[in-house]
Order: structure tokens, then C-alpha cells, then sequence
């Protein structure tokens, strides 16, 4: 675990297959998780560049901490912030609204999104 509290925002991406920013280096507890597990839709219909697009916007975004992503049968995205109000306004930015819709409308059969405080974390 890192103490940098700039998050892994400098870290490449995972959806880029790049293995060094796969595990988030998130600050000391307490923070924010949002999890969101999805069933996608056949095909990519543009997924993959929104998906790649919707990474660096966030990483942008004021309160950002870092994210992991893995994908099977199901997709697990969990995004880390540093309260409540920053991921209020990433829900609510303009261009990412234009993604939940495209993911309602396209790209998912179905998904779940939680909010969950960390207040313990450990790692080796």
C-alpha cells in the first residue's frame, strides 16, 4: 500500500493491457470504493474507446484516487475517491452521463453499482 495520496493517477492503463497499473496504489484509509460489476452485450460497438476515454477523464477528475478493472463472463470496475462529494460529480459529468447512457442504451445487459467506504486496507 502507498502512501502517495495522488492515487495511481500516474499509472498506465488497464485497459491498454498494461500490467504495472493493474492493482491501484491508493492513499492510507479512509477513502471510497464505487464497484461496478456489469454483464456486457455482444459486441464492442465503441466500448473499448469509451471505456479507455472514460479512464482519463476520471483520472482528471478532482478526488480521483485510481481504478481496477477485470472483465470475464462479468465486469468488475472498482474506481477509489476521496469522498462522497467527488464521486457525486464524476456521476454527473456531462460527458460520463453520455456513457451511462450509451452503456443502458448498447453495452450492457445488466450491471450493479455500489458505494462502499474503506476504512481498512492491507497488501503484499
Amino acid at each position: 500500500m502507498s502512501s502517495d495520496n495522488s492515487g495511481s493517477n500516474s499509472k498506465g492503463s488497464p485497459f491498454r493491457g498494461d500490467l504495472d497499473g493493474l492493482i491501484a496504489q491508493t492513499p492510507q484509509p479512509p477513502y471510497y470504493a464505487v464497484i461496478f460489476t456489469s454483464v456486457r452485450t455482444p459486441g464492442d460497438e465503441g466500448y473499448s474507446d469509451m471505456a479507455v476515454e472514460m479512464e482519463e477523464l476520471a483520472r482528471k477528475q478532482e478526488g480521483f484516487l485510481g481504478v481496477e478493472s477485470a472483465r470475464n463472463e462479468a465486469g468488475i470496475t472498482v474506481s477509489y475517491w476521496q469522498s462522497v462529494e467527488a464521486i457525486k460529480k464524476w456521476k454527473a459529468n456531462a460527458r460520463h452521463l453520455f456513457a451511462q447512457q450509451q452503456g443502458r442504451d448498447k453495452w450492457y445487459q445488466n450491471y450493479k453499482v455500489r458505494i462502499c467506504l474503506v476504512e481498512h486496507d492491507y497488501s503484499f
